[in-house]
């Protein structure tokens, strides 16, 4: 079967013809602010030879699985390369893991080695030394030709084409339970990162040209497999820094040369709320892509800024994401874009049956033609069951609840566990987020449901006020104000907590399940403001 993509088949061998074609050009790269180091496609490829030649001598390659806690770093990328070309699965792990978590990323991965940079390793030794874990080798990266194990035999099937053959395992974040575990393959990589580089519009990158500041994680399939496949495909440059800093974000910006950035739904506010910065427009950035821009705060962000920040929605289980790079992009809305060959889309409600346009249900997503599931994940490791239920009917169902209007574009509304049920009404938890994110007393905010005896569910915020701002009664009767100018009575919220810190994932998405104890009601803790919502008229 031939691929649309190019002859790649694997990361490696897309990376092996971009260091043909362009190993002068800068490929990967530390931030300004990290040492600011650059490794031309050539001298990565260097670096990826000497790895490569290490791990087949000592009888590492196809079958085999070698978690990766290396940080945000070129040195992952080196590794993952050179495991790549030898046929053997990557799996990265999360630096804000620990004990339980680190268990359960190697049990369910079956890890083979563990290779770690020093500063992971005592976390790393406790979570080994827990009773029942899976004890893959963990090995010192800078001590790996004096450490590295011989291979375990494997009995494994012939490797076959690499693009079906697997080559990373990626978590999903485990907002509603233990993370499962993505399998991906080196088609899911390439499929992905030629669809970023065709996207176009605003999003359109120039070969040899570009350089992509991503703060991302490398353990995130944004930054680990779309990015730099993308920059394969491109002959561009990725630039890591360690994570997002808003106080130094557009001194990196600048001394990094970025002429694009990734960015997550945190950072434009977090950046609007800086005072103005002379570097904020001296920068070269033509675009950002990211998810989350409070629509409110959309249009003043790109004209201060000067770059169109450009929503798209993905999962690490599509690989292809869909994009709004397009005039007009709406950017007064939660648009993210509208299908494009061969991505189909569906928006259906409980019983998996279409909806009418601009009424919201789940969004359901498949590849056309005979395989719905081409370019997507493989599936979840050792969970046939969840997968066969993600696909059910032939379709992927993505949990995320949206409207799709007469043009066909998409708009995003929630995912469908935020989604509150009061009187009948289905209350968005991300639109009255993003109503109290926009006053400038919060600095965080959760939204999420409690029981109530009348309406079946009531609004809960969990609010971590701005630095100097006192936490009352008083203060929350302003933020139920503020969301009584913008949102229909019901959507303020009717009770209030007030929190230091709110639980996150390391690519800081909420973890709303661990805000209370498991059986704690909220409400104990909370201030009722309930008697504030009322109709108005």
């Amino acid at each position: 079967m031939k691929h649309p993509i190019d002859s790649s088949r694997s990361l490696h061998e897309a990376f092996t013809a971009a260091r043909r074609r362009a190993g002068g050009l800068p490929f990967l790269a530390e931030s300004a602010l990290s040492g600011g180091r650059i490794w031309t496609f050539e001298q990565a490829g260097q670096e990826v030879d000497a790895l490569l030649g290490l791990y087949s001598g000592r009888g590492w390659g196809h079958g085999h699985r070698v978690a990766l806690a290396l940080g945000n770093h070129p040195r992952h990328f080196f590794h993952f390369l050179a495991l790549n070309a030898l046929g053997a699965c990557i799996v990265p792990m999360n630096p804000d893991h620990r004990g339980g978590e680190i268990d359960h990323a190697l049990t369910l991965s079956q890890a083979d080695l563990l290779v770690a940079i020093e500063a992971r390793h005592e976390a790393l030794r406790a979570a080994l030394a827990r009773p029942g874990s899976v004890r893959p080798p963990l090995v010192k990266a800078q001590e790996l030709a004096q450490a590295l194990p011989m291979a375990p035999d494997r009995a494994v099937q012939p490797a076959g084409d690499p693009w079906q053959r697997e080559a990373a395992i990626l978590f999903t974040s485990g907002t509603s339970g233990p993370p499962k575990a993505c399998l991906l393959s080196n088609g899911y990589i390439m499929t992905a990162g030629a669809w970023y580089r065709d996207l176009g519009g605003a999003l359109a990158f120039e070969h040899g040209q570009d350089r992509l500041l991503n703060p991302l994680p490398v353990f995130h399939m944004n930054c680990g497999m779309t990015s730099i496949a993308t920059m394969c495909l491109t002959d561009n440059c990725l630039v890591l820094p360690d994570r997002f800093h808003a106080s130094s974000w557009w001194q990196d910006c600048v001394q990094s040369q970025a002429t694009a950035i990734h960015y997550l739904g945190i950072m434009p506010p977090a950046l609007f709320k800086q005072a103005p910065d002379p570097l904020e427009r001296q920068h070269r950035i033509r675009f950002g892509l990211g998810a989350g821009c409070d629509p409110q705060l959309h249009g003043p962000v790109e004209e201060r800024f000067g770059f169109a920040f450009v929503e798209v929605w993905g999962m690490t289980e599509t690989g292809r994401f869909l994009a709004n790079p397009h005039e007009p992009r709406l950017t007064h809305t939660r648009a993210f874009g509208r299908p494009a060959p061969p991505l189909q889309v569906r928006v259906v409600d409980d019983e998996d049956r279409e909806l009418p346009r601009g009424k919201p249900g789940q969004l359901l997503v498949r590849c056309s033609g005979d395989d719905p599931r081409r370019g997507f994940f493989s599936g979840y490791l050792q969970d046939a069951a969840a997968t066969e239920q993600a696909w059910r009917g032939g379709w992927f169902h993505t949990g995320d609840v949206v409207t799709q209007d007469d043009s066909g574009m998409l708009y995003f509304v929630d995912r469908r566990k935020d989604i509150i049920r009061r009187s009948g009404e289905n209350i968005s938890a991300a639109e009255v987020e993003a109503s109290l994110a926009a006053h400038p007393a919060v600095a965080r905010v959760a939204v999420l449901a409690v029981p109530d005896e009348m309406r079946d569910e009531e609004v809960l915020a969990v609010v971590v006020p701005a630095s100097g701002v006192q936490p009352d009664e008083a203060l929350g009767r302003q933020l139920v104000a503020h969301c009584l100018q913008e949102l229909a009575y019901y959507k303020a919220p009717g009770w209030l907590v007030f929190r230091t810190a709110l639980p996150v994932t390391a690519t800081n998405k909420l973890q709303k399940n661990l805000i209370f104890a498991s059986g704690q009601d909220p409400r104990g803790e909370a201030i009722d403001l309930r008697g504030l919502k009322r109709r108005s008229g």
